[in-house]
């Protein structure tokens, strides 16, 4: 019986959809579906009830559902003390563009909690970044979108969705709308940063454009924020996305800020090792809640 085994199983039994506890443990389904037919052959008892409309728990199952749990909690601490006893004086973090305020709210959090530890910030990009975390070379790692299943000495701790918003030219008429429809901005021009550079913001936008029934018009490369803002303030017709967080520091008159109407979020996740004790405190510090979009003017 794995540790693995007994994650995939709880989180089913929590959501009783295996498609939701995937996403929940930031996995395949087919790996999923796969951890829990193992722990059912060693156990030599069907857990789950399955069928095409439902999931739910055989009495089996919700027998074995709190034990599972017991162990679960035990092992978290069991790496809860050996991080208390180890106490690091440096805790090394890799970071993101785009945290806004929340990364001050973050690290304030963080240092009220653990004093005597200063965190060091990293940033580099996303695969350096993971690799920097596998081999110790940092601690723990922010990561946006969804995560490639190539990490096996890596766990994913969902931590929040970083909401995107529309940058438009103030003096276009969308931007007289408190919320803009994607099919709308059809015929602008898209300018964005290269998939090389943030390959899932790039599919997120792009899908969604799809989703709304057309192609994006891609207009000049982005190359900074501060960049094609200026560009869009000129009022050239084009739009682009803008994290949340960064919109609410930005104050540039010529551009408007608009949420889009079907909402645009990426998920963030904080990347650990498998082997290292998981960073209560700094995951307590990640889910407290930033300012939210509707505290600006917009």
């Amino acid at each position: 019986m794995e540790l693995r085994q007994l994650r995939c199983f709880v989180a089913v039994a929590e959501e009783l959809h295996f498609g939701r506890a995937a996403e929940r443990l930031l996995l395949g389904q087919p790996a999923v579906s796969q951890q829990v037919r193992r722990l059912e052959r060693e156990l030599k008892v069907e857990l789950f009830d399955r069928s095409p409309r439902y999931v739910r728990l055989t009495p089996a199952g919700e027998r074995f559902l709190p034990a599972a749990r017991n162990v679960l909690a035990a092992e978290d601490a069991a790496r809860a003390l050996a991080a208390d006893l180890a106490e690091p004086t440096v805790f090394r973090l890799g970071t993101i563009t785009a945290l806004g305020e929340r990364l001050d709210l973050i690290l304030d959090t963080y240092r009220r909690r653990a004093p005597g530890v200063h965190v060091e910030l990293q940033a580099v990009r996303v695969r350096e970044r993971l690799a920097r975390v596998s081999d110790g070379r940092l601690d723990a790692a922010f990561v946006r979108g969804a995560i490639a299943e190539d990490s096996p000495d890596l766990r994913f701790l969902p931590v929040w969705e970083d909401e995107l918003v529309l940058a438009l030219p103030a003096r276009h008429p969308l931007a007289d709308r408190p919320e803009v429809d994607l099919a709308d901005l059809a015929e602008l021009p898209l300018r964005l940063t290269g998939r090389a550079e943030h390959p899932a913001l790039v599919d997120l936008v792009t899908d969604a454009c799809a989703r709304a029934g057309f192609r994006p018009l891609l207009g000049p490369a982005h190359s900074t924020l501060q960049d094609s803002l200026a560009s869009i303030g000129s009022g050239t017709p084009m739009w682009t996305v803008v994290y949340a967080a960064n919109a609410r520091l930005v104050n540039v008159h010529r551009v408007a800020f608009r949420r889009c109407r079907t909402p645009l979020a990426l998920p963030t996740s904080l990347a650990v090792r498998r082997s290292a004790a998981v960073p209560r405190l700094l995951l307590e510090a990640c889910r407290a809640t930033p300012p939210s979009w509707d505290d600006q003017d917009s």
